[in-house]
């Protein structure tokens, strides 16, 4: 009689090992384990194996939990029914609150709190048991197929993951510190779904120079402005020829010729045109593999529409780079109390960073752009707007273009007013 408990609570025992391995492989850190697998740890590297197996291994942890069970409920049954003749109906009630609690909860709960060191010490054991079951769960899978179903299980969404975890990343540090860390996290994940249209600088803020201008007044220009890469355009300013680049010319300079003498159109460098619709991380290697630092962004049938930068880039992760020679202009000043004036052509993204406001980025890059999308009309000074709970109110306009706008938080309701 002794020994038949002790099997019973043995079985129970074994169950509950399968309750917390697959409880534990499930919750351990993806990330955590991938780490420490490129360090070397084997376990870890296991642990890795069987997460990328999750159907299988749930599969054969489902066949072992379930077999243990069941014929631990049939040992107690016929244990019981030696004694009593509701030996069965005692058997179900003892049987069912001892797996429901010693079985299930109770392991499944501490694997919860210890999921990666249980994931890392069960692996092995885990991985053997599935050899051990690989033919029932071939056979299950050829069934469930005959059936036209097909199991599968959700695959790890691992951008999301990481996204989480960057949210959650330091709650208990500093809030500015926190916000920051945070906010450069996400950035480089957006960087594949931001194209470049929408950090570039547009063609009318592009300071550039007619290459056919006198060489004097060339270098005067070049050695006032901020700017270390110069575009160059030719017979129309849409027909960007060249980039000039203002150490290549004081390089020229030092050897002291007149300027009548400067090759400008040598010491240029032939522009490289990017199409509006790249993807920043594309972008970015590209920089990177070519060794540039300026591109010419063109649309699809080959009109300039602005330069994009690596500053630019690097700026849609850690913020504004300003050094001793750029003029600060965010784009934004607080005149009241959650009221700004923006500049038409600040763009939405960084509206939406600075401000922390919500506005639609899909269909407008600038918030001048935003306002004409969203009221389907070319804006008057004057007029009032109301999208996304904001109110925007046209001041100025130069001729269809709309310069500066005030912004404050308005009713939660979209709408607009003349």
């Amino acid at each position: 009689m002794i020994l038949h408990i002790i099997l019973i609570l043995f079985l129970l025992a074994i169950s509950a090992f399968f309750s917390a391995a697959e409880t534990s492989l499930t919750a351990s850190s993806r990330s955590a384990m991938h780490q420490r697998a490129k360090e070397g740890n084997r376990r870890a590297k296991t642990v890795m194996k069987l997460k990328n197996d999750s159907e299988s291994v749930i599969s054969s942890i489902l066949l072992g939990n379930n077999l243990l069970n069941i014929l631990a409920t049939a040992m107690t049954t016929t244990f019981l029914a030696q004694f009593s003749d509701d030996g069965v109906l005692y058997a179900t009630i003892v049987m069912t609150i001892a797996i429901l609690i010693f079985s299930e909860v109770l392991p499944k709960a501490l694997a919860l709190h210890h999921a990666s060191s249980m994931a890392l010490a069960i692996a092995p054991i885990v991985r053997a048991w599935l050899w051990v079951t690989w033919p029932a769960i071939w056979t299950i899978r050829l069934i469930i197929r005959a059936l036209g179903a097909t199991p599968s299980f959700p695959a790890t969404l691992a951008e999301e993951e990481l996204r989480g975890a960057i949210d959650l990343h330091g709650e208990n540090r500093q809030e500015l510190k926190r916000t920051t860390e945070s906010t450069m996290l996400q950035s480089i994940l957006d960087l594949d779904d931001v194209t470049v249209d929408q950090v570039m600088r547009h063609r009318k803020d592009v300071f550039m120079l007619n290459v056919a201008l006198p060489t004097e007044d060339i270098v005067r220009q070049v050695i006032k402005s901020p700017y270390t890469r110069v575009p160059l355009w030719q017979d129309d300013p849409n027909n960007i020829v060249g980039i000039l680049h203002t150490k290549t010319l004081l390089q020229a300079l030092d050897g002291e010729k007149a300027f009548q003498d400067l090759p400008i159109t040598s010491l240029m460098s032939p522009p490289w045109f990017v199409p509006e619709n790249a993807n920043l991380l594309h972008q970015l290697q590209a920089f990177k593999r070519k060794r540039e630092h300026i591109a010419i962004v063109v649309d699809e049938y080959g009109t300039f529409l602005g330069i994009v930068t690596l500053e630019d880039i690097l700026e849609e992760i850690v913020g504004d780079i300003t050094d001793e020679l750029d003029t600060p202009n965010r784009g934004w000043r607080k005149v009241a109390e959650d009221a700004y004036l923006i500049q038409g052509s600040m763009t939405l993204r960084d509206l939406n960073r600075d401000l922390g406001w919500d506005l639609p980025e899909d269909d407008a890059t600038t918030l001048a752009g935003f306002l004409m999308n969203e009221s389907r009309t070319l804006p008057r000074v004057g007029q009032k707007f109301r999208f996304y709970g904001h109110t925007f109110d046209i001041i100025r306009r130069q001729g269809n273009q709309i310069t500066l706008i005030r912004a404050a938080n308005g009713a939660k309701r979209d709408g607009a007013s003349a």
